[in-house]
């Protein structure tokens, strides 16, 4: 194998294929010329890509591997690590970007003398973006592995593959340098889920609009820099980072995506702050949470601390003060804070400080699953550097979108316009007045003076008038009206009694020979990625498929990708969990793109029955016999499902009576959820006062 080659594990080898990793191991059994591991270890073995490729396309399960696939391998499979991988790539990625002509004549010359050139032309791009601050953020990395022939000692390729910058720069003249960026440090983040806190964009959208147009924005605790990113048209952005190589990242991520000035530092911002003489427009942080060891010892005395000194388990109220610090008078400041920090004694002294002086201007509690820890709902503030020639601001705002997201919505069915629209709505009349329209459940303002009692207590949900129960009484009564006539579908649609008879001996196939014959065509769920100027596209989830209810999800942010969509007549597969659950695509979910951990079988109408193959494929000892079992999960292989090889007017008859058993199924689920809406609808009722008992 020649030296540097990707490389791919069993985990992107099924990736590659559409497969999962229990099919990887059976290839390997199976089949003597599959290719022999290169590297890896012996419970983790790689593979040669280049060799890979080539037996997936021999045997018929791979018709071209993606440039960005291949691309990704090499990052995944770089000497140095992709985190280091990724920062050689962005450096390349923004002189492709800033200098075409430049990169265009880097590449027009032998690997040896690209290798000799490319130090040069990277200096003079990092210092046009960066400049001084790009030493602290590139430092020349020590050798780690042989020089090309030709490689001075200060060269830049110490370490770097050249074959992979021009990989990346073939993949940036197809979609872009910004987005071949993004792909590529997308798939780090989901392939380290553990190592990096992430801000999704609804919050980082939501943060930048509640500051509103800011030339000079700092996010102190910068992360992959998914705060920054959402701020429109700023003149300068500054980012501080602890994690050296996060920093990097994050500074390319920034250069990449805007015309605005960058300046970017690692380093601890409380222990270390980089800009310590910055009076910012705006301050966007997604600190860190429960941190003891922030710096309690030894900054007791720092003068960041207006409002009082932050207990050692007030890490949060530490960030505050610091964003405050960071900001000119009237500059305004959007922290996301854990719920805890709101109502915890130990920082009501500080929390009566900011009401005091009108620092602290909205609390904002956003839904569960919102953002990392997705199992509680987190919170937004809203500050203001108090201006010494205005009068502190007499009420604090309070906004709770729980309702406006869906009651019960989760992480991934979320309607963040709604959640938005809500709080921008409450937002700004009250930053215009100093005062807005009490909305019960969702919205009020509050005068200061009303909360500075010996709690101090800011959760949201202690301050706002509920909502009515259930939509009121009118609204019970159109649920139970929805009940009564759901019920009486449901009796109409219960089959009749069946007549017991012996087994039938059908000649069986599976979905694999169908698949392999041209009777269906088989697709894997979880690609795509929507951009700007693409309309929305919802989303078919696992969730929605388990549930029967509409599609929910949305595709993540990234350079477009398109889906896997959903037709009309088209069989939905979940591969997880080891139940018997499967959906035929309709009218109204026709379209959608197909979620995670879905299979999609598309038959051919004039070989299969759409309703036939669903129903068979929902056989409690068909699952079993499919299904592999690892620790914690269970696994489909939709390849295995088998299916009796009928002739289409048979398959019909089954057909229609397995569509007649669908709608009776759906018409339970509908009775049970509006059975759990209308009692508990009287309940909130009944202890609200809203409804009577009688």
């Amino acid at each position: 194998m020649p030296e540097n080659a990707a490389e791919v594990t069993a985990a992107g080898i099924a990736r590659l294929a559409g497969v999962g990793r229990a099919a990887v191991s059976n290839w390997r059994r199976r089949h003597a010329d599959f290719p022999k591991p290169v590297g890896g270890s012996e419970t983790s073995p790689s593979f040669a890509l280049a060799d890979v490729e080539r037996w997936l396309r021999d045997q018929g399960k791979l018709a071209e591997v993606p440039l960005r696939e291949r691309v990704w391998q090499q990052v995944a499979d770089h000497p140095e690590g992709s985190v280091r991988a990724l920062v050689h790539v962005g450096r390349a990625l923004l002189l492709v970007q800033e200098r075409p002509t430049m990169w265009q004549e880097l590449t027009a010359v032998a690997d040896e003398r690209m290798a000799e050139l490319l130090p040069t032309a990277l200096e003079q791009v990092l210092a046009a973006r960066f400049g001084d601050a790009r030493a602290g953020l590139f430092p020349t990395p020590p050798p780690t592995g042989p020089r090309l022939p030709a490689e001075p000692p200060a060269s830049y390729a110490r370490g770097a593959d050249i074959r992979l910058l021009r990989s990346v720069a073939e993949l940036a003249a197809g979609i872009g340098a910004r987005q071949a960026f993004e792909f590529l440090l997308g798939r780090h983040l989901d392939a380290n889920p553990r190592q990096y806190t992430l801000t999704p964009p609804g919050p980082a959208s939501l943060m930048a609009a509640l500051t509103g147009p800011a030339g000079t924005v700092l996010d102190p605790a910068s992360g992959t820099g998914t705060l920054l990113r959402a701020v429109g048209r700023p003149a300068v952005l500054y980012a501080q980072e602890a994690d050296p190589d996060l920093a990097a990242l994050t500074a390319l991520r920034l250069a990449l995506h805007t015309d605005a000035d960058v300046r970017a530092a690692a380093g601890d911002s409380l222990r270390a702050d980089a800009y310590p003489e910055l009076a910012a427009d705006a301050v966007l942080c997604h600190p860190p949470f429960n941190e003891r060891n922030w710096g309690h010892e030894e900054l007791g005395y720092d003068p960041r601390w207006e409002y009082g000194f932050p207990a050692r388990t007030e890490s949060e109220l530490a960030w505050v003060q610091h964003a405050l610090a960071r900001l000119r008078p009237g500059g305004t400041a959007v922290l996301l804070m854990p719920p805890a920090a709101a109502s915890r004694r130990s920082g009501r002294r500080i929390r009566a400080g900011l009401l005091r002086r009108g620092a602290l201007r909205a609390v904002v509690a956003l839904p569960a699953g919102a953002a990392p820890p997705y199992g509680i709902p987190l919170h937004l503030w809203v500050l203001r550097k108090p201006d010494a020639g205005r009068a502190p601001a007499p009420e604090l705002l309070f906004v709770d979108t729980a309702e406006p997201a869906g009651a019960g919505a989760g992480r991934d069915k979320l309607d963040w316009q709604a959640v938005q629209s809500a709080v921008l709505d409450a937002w700004e009349p009250f930053e215009r007045d100093g005062t807005a329209e009490e909305r019960p459940g969702v919205s009020r303002s509050v005068p200061v003076i009303e909360l500075l009692d010996d709690d101090v207590d800011l959760a949201p949900a202690r301050h706002l008038p509920p909502p009515a129960a259930g939509g009121g009484a009118d609204e019970l009564r159109l649920v139970r009206d929805r009940l009564t006539d759901t019920l009486r579908l449901t009796g109409e649609l219960t089959p009749a009694p069946a007549e017991p008879t012996e087994p039938a001996p059908w000649p069986a196939t599976t979905v694999g020979e169908l698949s392999r014959a041209g009777a269906l065509v088989l697709s894997a769920g979880g690609s795509g990625t929507a951009a700007a100027g693409h309309a929305p596209v919802p989303v078919l989830t696992e969730h929605d498929v388990l549930a029967g209810t509409a599609p929910s999800g949305r595709l993540p942010e990234g350079p477009y990708e398109e889906p896997v969509r959903v037709e009309e007549g088209d069989v939905v597969v979940p591969v997880l969990g080891g139940g018997s659950v499967v959906r035929v695509v309709d009218e109204a979910t026709a379209g959608a793109a197909l979620g995670r951990n879905l299979q999609l079988l598309h038959p051919d109408p004039a070989a299969l029955d759409p309703w036939f193959l669903a129903g068979f494929l929902r056989g409690t000892a068909n699952n079993r016999q499919a299904s592999s079992y690892a620790s914690t999960a269970t696994r489909l292989d939709v390849r295995r499902l088998q299916l009796p090889r009928l002739p289409l007017a048979d398959q019909q008859r089954y057909g229609e009576r397995f569509r007649a058993l669908a709608a009776f199924e759906d018409a339970l689920h509908r009775a049970g959820r509006l059975g759990e809406q209308l009692v508990q609808g009287l309940y909130d009722g009944l202890t609200d006062g809203t409804v009577r008992p009688e």
